[in-house]
């Protein structure tokens, strides 16, 4: 399934330009964000800690990692799992499912709808995950182990699969319609906001998309060690500095971002309040030797119908290695010019969040078109001489933002761009 999906993002935007007049016919906008995030939960919380560069890096608490090489982590504090769910489904549920219920409850709540208008099959569930239920599947296999398999639960046939997020929101809000689950790491946020777009396309009234993603137990923590990019800093404001001359790697944390998407049309027939338009999208695969970030980029301004010189901010993928952000300012470079475009990176305050990462960032892109800033990278003072973007890193007000690039790369050569825009985009 990988190789096929590898190949298909290789090939995917080909003939995309040339279909762009047609593809865009129908707007897809945001009515309804969810966020869960170290640095805030809700929405709100979280928008305004990041304009006021606060941080939610620090000592992994979820379990003792004194033996680790790595004890920094994005942690959600303050998260009661019983006062998001019903006791009926604490049993059957990873945190990482939790953490997806709370954002797409917050998300339908903006929207503010009533789902039983909606006609059986409508709606529908797309998300993406990059570990599944981590933290579920530690805990039944030590039971396994250490007491025998009539100890392990039954709801372990799925409360680690990497789907369960899409199943459990499904299945409590009743969406019957289209549904399904990406697997593209980092990118993966965008992928699976590109396919509801899709579906949004074809028909559905609406759709809950975006990532969630928390693997901070033992067993995803080796997971994420063996990747290698992780940053072995102890000082939580100095451990994660993406285009910084002394970038040693990144932090990882959990949460993200989960959206309601609406057909724009249909949208503004009932009033609705929009936060913006998904209107542009492209994925490439890297080649041996080849990176192919800034084609991912370009085509999704392609897609969106956009000149680089009416991109107003960039949310870079920021991997916080010297090799990757090198890559990465390249290409920027390359597509709007030397420091040509405002770059900023909000992860800065959550770390990497995987599958959970992008969406922030689209949730933070939205955010800054409504309120007209662009929010800070915190801990890089000064990027690297070789990295030539224009980085934010304080709040910036004063522009006039009306379309936004979301970057990101998974590993393994996957890359992701997506554009957002004020206003209800073309019909």
């Amino acid at each position: 399934m990988t190789t096929a999906l590898a190949e298909h993002r290789a090939t995917e935007h080909t003939v995309r330009p040339a279909q762009a007049t047609t593809a865009r016919t129908t707007a897809t906008v945001v009515t309804g964000i969810g966020v869960t995030a170290p640095n805030g939960l809700g929405t709100e919380a979280w928008w305004q800690a990041v304009l006021a560069g606060e941080s939610g890096i620090g000592p992994l608490t979820r379990f003792d990692a004194t033996r680790y090489p790595v004890r920094l982590a994005g942690e959600i504090d303050g998260f009661v799992d019983a006062d998001h769910l019903p006791s009926r489904l604490l049993p059957q549920t990873d945190r990482v499912t939790r953490l997806s219920l709370a954002a797409a409850e917050e998300a339908l709540a903006d929207w503010g709808q009533d789902l039983a208008a909606l006609p059986d099959y409508g709606a529908g569930v797309v998300t993406a995950s990059s570990a599944g239920g981590f933290e579920f599947g530690q805990r039944e296999l030590q039971a396994l182990w250490s007491k025998g398999g009539q100890h392990v639960s039954a709801y372990q046939s799925f409360a680690w699969f990497y789907a369960v997020n899409t199943g459990q929101i499904s299945i409590r809000h009743g969406l019957r319609g289209a549904s399904g689950v990406v697997v593209t790491e980092q990118a993966g946020g965008l992928d699976a906001l590109a396919q509801a777009r899709r579906r949004i396309r074809k028909g559905s009234r609406l759709m809950i998309s975006g990532g969630v993603d928390s693997a901070l137990c033992p067993w995803g923590w080796a997971a994420h060690l063996a990747g290698g990019s992780m940053s072995t800093v102890t000082d939580p404001a100095r451990a994660y500095l993406p285009f910084d001359p002394a970038a040693s790697g990144h932090i990882v944390g959990e949460g993200g971002a989960l959206f309601v998407l609406e057909n724009g049309t249909a949208a503004r027939a009932r009033g609705a309040r929009t936060y913006g338009t998904f209107a542009g999208y492209a994925a490439t695969f890297d080649g041996p030797g080849t990176d192919r970030l800034a084609d991912a980029a370009r085509l999704a301004l392609t897609d969106a119908g956009l000149r680089p010189d009416e991109i107003d901010v960039v949310f870079a993928d920021a991997a916080g290695t010297r090799d990757a952000d090198r890559a990465e300012a390249t290409a920027l470079a390359a597509l709007f010019g030397p420091h040509g475009v405002p770059v900023t990176a909000p992860k800065t305050m959550t770390g990497r969040l995987l599958a959970g990462g992008a969406p922030l960032d689209v949730a933070a892109a939205l955010l800054s078109l409504r309120d007209q800033v662009i929010p800070p990278t915190t801990g890089t003072r000064h990027p690297a001489d070789d990295c030539p973007i224009d980085l934010v890193t304080a709040p910036r007000h004063g522009m006039r933002l009306r379309n936004a690039l979301v970057l990101a790369r998974g590993r393994g050569g996957f890359n992701s761009a997506a554009v957002l825009s004020q206003g209800p985009g073309p019909q």
